[in-house]
């Protein structure tokens, strides 16, 4: 098959697929089922006594109501939870282990099925309570069992310990050696008195402490995320899976639509470089999972992605964006007739031009919703701008692509062989 052929096909495909805005579930679900398989999202374990704080952090980390993540658990065993975050394609898995120093309560089958899962064990605390020893224990036995995993401990409710009136410390002391001088006595005490009773730990793995306090816009409290920061800083120090880049949209964008999209975005990014690493079946399953996203950020921003929608937002983008995507087609056909050298480097390139793709059309689809629910008449030169500036942020979102490219490369290498 030539090279106007596959172009063509690319077209056909679009015009089958993204122009008509209905969603290929069975498709989709194959999509999604087959990127989770072979590229599972980030596990971060959460230690914690009840109302520790633990759903606070992960309000905090993925902007998610209290009730959108009461609601998004899921049991893994009697006592344990998970939360995945976006829920269809998620970038992030939260692992809760409830029950820790309660009455009659055994953590021991939790602790060996979530440290089987997790990838990075952050340990809640809130800072007023001394009576953390179930907590300790935990971490103890884990890092006996891995010296070299890293733990995070996290201090909350920080307000608690401070005097009548009292507000944040500004700015933020707690990552500076002499922090305890700049704190109110009470809260400097408690948080010391945590460090020292759970000690060293054993082996070599980091042990980082972040204070942090987060709180309800009611609550009087400015910030509502104090210590946020601190809290990304020690996250990207000790893992390295970049889960700042996939739930954080960039500090100089203000739209609130804009930052609760970024993350939807990022997991069907993901999901579609999985896929698109893989050969023949991405051609089906890529598009799926790019007009699901439209859905879903049309449903963001309080809006339907209908067959006018869809013509009006691909018209606007031109022959272009077309072009460019008959053109992926007929490159990664291309690619793949080449022995050996097309199965490497056709993976890289199907997952960093699908996920690249699929990264631009839904920060253009922002653009264009945001404009489109202020009533305002979108610019096509703005929008191509948009699409463009974000297809090449896409392609530099490659290591993360790569990493799903060398997944579905080695599970499709095993498949073979088996």
């Amino acid at each position: 098959m030539n090279e106007s052929d596959e172009s063509g096909k690319g077209w056909k495909k679009l015009r089958e697929i993204l122009i008509e805005p209905k969603v290929d579930e069975e498709a989709l679900n194959q999509a999604l089922e087959t990127a989770s398989a072979r590229q599972a999202p980030p596990v971060l374990w959460l230690l914690g006594k009840t109302q520790s704080g633990k759903t606070s952090l992960i309000r905090a980390l993925t902007g998610s109501s209290d009730a959108e993540i009461g609601n998004g658990f899921r049991p893994c065993t009697k006592t344990a939870r998970f939360y995945d975050f976006p829920a269809e394609a998620p970038v992030v898995r939260f692992l809760d282990t409830r029950g820790l120093g309660e009455v009659d309560y055994d953590p021991g089958n939790d602790i060996d099925y979530c440290e089987s899962q997790a990838h990075l064990v952050i340990a809640v605390m809130k800072a007023s309570d001394v009576r953390q020893d179930a907590v300790f224990d935990v971490l103890r036995a884990i890092r006996k069992r891995h010296p070299g995993w890293a733990v995070l401990v996290v201090q909350t409710c920080l307000h608690e310990l401070y005097p009548p009136d009292g507000d944040h410390p500004s700015p933020y002391p707690f990552d500076q050696e002499n922090w305890s001088r700049q704190v109110p006595a009470d809260l400097g005490r408690a948080l010391l008195d945590q460090r020292e009773r759970l000690g060293k730990l054993a082996g070599d793995g980091p042990l980082l402490w972040v204070p942090v306090d987060f709180t309800l816009p009611e609550d009087g409290y400015q910030p509502v995320y104090y210590g946020l920061d601190a809290l990304w800083t020690a996250i990207e120090t000790v893992s390295s899976f970049g889960l700042q880049t996939l739930l954080r949209e960039d500090p100089d964008v203000k739209s609130a639509y804009s930052r609760a999209a970024h993350p939807h975005i990022m997991g069907y990014t993901l999901a579609a470089a999985t896929v698109g690493a893989l050969p023949v079946v991405d051609m089906a399953l890529v598009p799926a999972l790019q007009v699901k996203l439209l859905h879903t950020l049309a449903a963001l921003y309080k809006l339907s992605w209908n067959a006018r929608t869809s013509s009006e937002f691909f018209g606007l983008l031109g022959v272009s964006f077309a072009a460019g995507y008959g053109l992926r087609w007929a490159g990664r056909g291309l690619i793949k007739l080449i022995p050996v050298w097309g199965q490497t480097v056709g993976a890289v390139w199907g997952a960093t031009t699908s996920g690249a793709i699929t990264f631009a059309l839904g920060k253009s689809a922002c653009f264009y919703l945001e404009q489109k629910g202020k009533g305002i008449t979108v610019d096509a030169e703005a929008l191509r701008k948009v699409y463009a500036d974000a297809l090449s942020r896409g392609r530099r979102l490659s290591p993360l692509q790569e990493q799903a490219a060398e997944s579905s490369r080695a599970d499709t290498d095993k498949d073979q062989t088996s």
